[in-house]
């Protein structure tokens, strides 16, 4: 089999290879269902494999799906590395768990967002203090996510963006769009108000084991942003922090980083780093963010405005709404094979680079 095959067209396919792949390696399985339904009227839910001891001290995470869109490719890699085996020489003392579709919903209707309109990765944010301010979403926002989707208004909306990055910078342009927002219900990365159901499984998948887990590695897994195919290693961890140093140590030269400008990311607030931390609060975490690239980042943004658009204001079964929902997906999957090859070689290679940086003490210690 090659790799190609692990990947799906549909959350359903999704759901059902990487259940049957890990029934096969022989892991325990526990579904978290959501109280949705997808676009067919079938079950969603996150489906989490641990392979390894209930009470190892060592753990490493897998997680796809933070975005819905994305988790046509974390998927296809989760289910790729349960069925070559890559677990086969697991250390006694090392589990692993993978947690498949953590926001089923935005898989299943290929939306990057949550039933509630929300990006989960930027709910993870301490909801009880006042929220961060966009001011230059706030400045953005008609033109973000206007009223009517046409030549027109995408007309007036690059020249308000156009504008924008003039008078500050094209990087600006991404952060004011793109870092997360929380007053805007309907509006594009909305962080949300109080952790959303996402949130809550993620902390209900990881609890059990804040007691025994001394050491974590975390993989999220995305698509959307840098070059066609290319995985971009981003650390969850900034400036001075012992997370960071660690991730360098893992991966050496390879990391990005948020905070010097090295990453194609730029800063976001509430990110899912931040539950694993809440969840796991005596554990030394090493997270990273593993970001393959899809298309160039003004498609990548104008396919989840668009996406907005359509479930706020248009017809999913339009010819417009149908043209919208295969832009999304072409923005964050490459229905390819040879996409799907050089990105699931790459996973397999950090999945093993992060798998010694968990088992060596030089390289946990900070």
């Amino acid at each position: 089999m090659t790799a190609a095959n692990y990947f799906s067209a549909t959350y359903t396919e999704a759901r059902e290879k990487f259940r049957t792949a890990a029934k096969a390696a022989g892991a325990d399985l526990i579904s978290y269902v959501n109280p949705n339904k997808g676009p067919d009227g079938g079950e969603l839910a996150t489906d989490v494999a641990r392979i390894g001891s209930r009470d190892a001290r060592r753990l490493l995470i897998g997680m796809s799906a933070t975005h819905g869109a994305e988790g046509f490719c974390g998927s296809g890699i989760q289910t790729g590395w349960l069925g070559e085996q890559q677990f086969s020489a697991l250390p006694s003392d090392t589990a692993i768990l993978l947690i498949h579709a953590i926001n089923p919903f935005g898989f299943a209707w290929v939306r990057r967002v949550n039933e509630d309109n929300i990006d989960l990765n930027r709910n993870f944010i301490d909801h009880t203090k006042p929220y961060p301010e966009n001011a230059g979403y706030r400045e953005l926002r008609d033109f973000i996510c206007p009223q009517t989707w046409d030549a027109d208004s995408a007309a007036r909306s690059n020249a308000a963006f156009d504008d924008y990055a003039r008078r500050h910078s094209t990087i600006d342009l991404q952060a004011a769009i793109m870092n997360g927002q929380y007053w805007d219900k309907e509006g594009v990365f909305y962080g949300g108000n109080a952790p959303n159901w996402s949130h809550r499984t993620l902390l209900a998948a990881l609890s059990p084991y804040a007691a025994t887990v001394t050491h974590a590695a975390f993989i999220d897994l995305h698509t959307g942003l840098g070059p066609s195919g290319y995985g971009e290693i981003i650390s969850n961890h900034t400036g001075p922090a012992p997370g960071a140093t660690r991730v360098r140590k893992w991966f050496g030269a390879e990391v990005t980083m948020i905070d010097d400008g090295s990453s194609t990311s730029t800063a976001v607030t509430g990110d899912t780093q931040i539950g694993v931390d809440a969840a796991l609060p005596h554990t030394q975490v090493t997270g990273i963010t593993l970001e393959y690239g899809t298309v160039p980042v003004p498609a990548m943004i104008e396919s989840v405005r668009a996406d907005n658009w359509l479930h706020i204001h248009g017809n999913l079964d339009s010819e417009l709404g149908r043209r919208i929902k295969k832009q999304i997906r072409d923005a964050f999957y490459t229905d390819e094979r040879q996409w799907k090859e050089t990105v699931f070689a790459r996973a397999v290679d950090v999945l093993h680079r992060s798998m010694t940086g968990l088992s060596k003490p030089d390289l946990v210690a900070a």
